[in-house]
């Protein structure tokens, strides 16, 4: 059976827990890009969210459902990169022990910003193991909870939080949306 995926009002949920935790990033257009493009084109920026991505918004949302007598024990992640720094960041937002299964060659960048949110780094090479392995086995281990980067209604719920602003936001502009195209 397929898995259910987050309905408008979790997405909905999701943006009310999340105000004043995370940045709403800005909606901008360009007159040069319109007229490169021959359309009226709207940017959302997520670079400029907490941690550089839109991942801090579901990983943000699904801690922030941990229930409270399991958040002493908490949180593991695998992620190379924006999810690690997410789930990272939130953890110290939250006071809540964090540990994330990184690649060995994991961009050093990302390793050391997951550091400077407090975070426990386990490094992996993931030519011969696997990090859903390794996170389930720390997870059970510690009693943690295992946040996983995707195919997690939590985070999709947060994440989608980036589609409402958007919403609000050529709302503001007066202007119809002919398409809409996002990274994943």
């Amino acid at each position: 059976m397929p898995h259910a995926l987050p309905t408008h009002q979790d997405v909905l949920a999701a943006a009310q827990r999340l105000k004043g935790l995370v940045v709403r990033t800005p909606l901008l257009r360009h007159d040069a890009l319109d007229e490169l493009v021959g359309a009226e084109v709207f940017v959302k920026p997520e670079c400029l969210q907490e941690t550089g991505s839109f991942k801090l918004r579901g990983a943000t949302n699904r801690l922030l459902q941990i229930p409270e007598d399991k958040k002493q024990f908490g949180v593991v992640a695998f992620s190379s990169g924006n999810h690690a720094q997410g789930v990272s960041r939130a953890a110290k937002r939250l006071s809540m022990p964090a540990l994330i299964v990184m690649p060995s060659d994991a961009p050093s960048v990302k390793i050391e910003g997951v550091r400077a949110d407090g975070a426990e780094i386990h490094l992996y090479d993931r030519n011969s193991e696997s990090r859903e392995e390794i996170s389930a086995r720390i997870a059970a281990e510690r009693n943690a909870v295992l946040v996983p980067s995707y195919d997690d209604n939590d985070i999709i719920a947060g994440q989608g939080t980036v589609g409402l602003e958007i919403a609000e936001q050529v709302a503001a502009f007066g202007v119809p949306l002919d398409h809409y195209i996002c990274c994943t």
